[in-house]
């Protein structure tokens, strides 16, 4: 059998309804939240989404929060290198 969709891929299933703009950014957004991430305890690639902002660790059996869609989100990451610099700079000092 060969390939159904071409471009569309995960948001074939809405066919051309919606609009392609919309399409597209839905399609980002449904690539991100369905795909493993590495675990931050573990190291395995084997961290799913189990609903909005819960996820776990197939592997160690941790669960933990995140982000709607995505395991790490950049502001969380820009809250935690803020946060390191901060403590660094509170022990120099």
């Amino acid at each position: 059998m060969g390939k159904r969709t071409k471009k569309a891929g995960i948001v074939g299933k809405y066919g051309t309804r919606y609009g392609s703009s919309i399409r597209k950014v839905v399609k980002k957004i449904e690539i991100s939240q369905h795909s493993k991430y590495n675990c931050p305890f573990c190291g395995k690639t084997s961290v799913k989404r189990h609903s909005a902002g819960i996820w776990d660790c197939g592997s160690c059996k941790k669960t933990m929060a995140g982000g709607a869609f995505v395991l790490s989100t950049p502001t969380a990451s820009d809250v935690r290198t803020t946060l390191s610099r901060v403590k660094r700079n509170a022990l120099i000092m």
